[in-house]
């Protein structure tokens, strides 16, 4: 057995990448800014307010008035880890979302998506895809090597949403913590970089215009287009 068999193989040439350091991110859906209390919150409390289930698997919410919310926007806007960023919804120029990169480790090469609340207007619609799609692609981009996906075990539609983005399954961490009181299994997800350029297409395809008839409905799902790049599926949803 060779060195690179036994002690893994080097990774030549590789700096760490740098920190998230954008202020936005645009694309033909959605655009994405830094999150900002000031300008974000009334539109995102009053988009939120349409369901209190979105917030069932989050460690914090539901918010039941606006002081209430904008404290907790206060208290993460600004932060370096999780890095907070709102989904403005280019064609009603409001903010339906907020999602962060987290457990941001670049001398890893490792970067984390989650935080993801979208209010049920933005839910399962093209912008909401495409923001998923801006962040992966600025952090393959940056250098980093490992995009995770992490969620609540008995969350099926995270679970079901990260094998539709492109992440592989890597495995469940049982009693991983404790949130608002309950026991939390946590499933792990990840894509890395050498995925990335077949993963890019995918998204690419899916988004195009062209993907979709004058109804709106798509012609080819994201799902379809993903899926023969899995490395591991998650056997929950076999």
């Amino acid at each position: 057995m060779d060195a690179d068999q036994r002690l893994g193989r080097p990774v030549s040439g590789w700096v760490p990448p740098r920190r998230p350091d954008w202020d936005r991110l645009e694309g033909r859906y959605v655009r994405l800014e830094r999150f900002d209390p000031a300008r974000h919150a009334a539109d995102l409390h009053e988009a939120n307010r349409a369901s209190d289930a979105i917030w069932d698997f989050l460690p914090y919410g539901p918010f039941a008035s606006l002081p209430d919310y904008r404290n907790w926007a206060d208290g993460m806007a600004g932060r370096d880890d999780p890095w907070f960023v709102a989904l403005i919804d280019r064609e009603t120029g409001r903010a339906g979302g907020v999602a962060s990169y987290l457990r941001i480790d670049p001398a890893a090469g490792s970067i984390e998506v989650g935080h993801i609340n979208l209010a049920p207007r933005l839910q399962r619609t093209r912008a909401a895809t495409e923001a998923m799609f801006l962040m992966m692609d600025w952090a393959f981009g940056a250098g980093y090597r490992r995009y995770e996906w992490k969620c609540n075990a008995l969350n099926l539609g995270s679970r079901r949403a990260a094998e539709r983005y492109g992440f592989s399954h890597e495995g469940t961490f049982r009693q991983a913590t404790v949130v608002k009181g309950r026991n939390r299994d946590t499933t792990w997800f990840a894509a890395i970089d050498s995925e990335w350029p077949a993963l890019k297409a995918a998204y690419q395809a899916w988004l195009d215009p062209a993907n979709f008839d004058a109804d709106g409905r798509q012609r080819q799902r994201l799902a379809d287009l993903t899926r023969p790049i899995l490395v591991a599926r998650d056997p929950a949803l076999v």
